[in-house]
């Protein structure tokens, strides 16, 4: 798997993950917002395996030597 998150991007996914797992855990938005652990894993892992298929890299380029 190579990466495909960027920095931001991972940051965004973990913050955003992470809130809709406590307000599931809370009881404020229901059972549904246990799907927050599928953006704090790609976040943690650095691939999303929709990004492929769209096309998509916010992982910035790495430099060769």
């Amino acid at each position: 798997m190579k990466s495909n998150v960027g920095g931001i991007d991972k940051i965004a996914r973990i913050v955003i993950g992470l809130a809709l797992i406590a307000l599931a855990a809370t009881g404020t938005v229901g059972v549904w917002g246990y799907i927050g652990i599928v953006p704090v894993l790609t976040g943690l892992f650095n691939f999303c395996p929709l990004y492929p298929l769209l096309g998509i890299n916010t992982c910035g380029m790495k430099k060769s030597a």
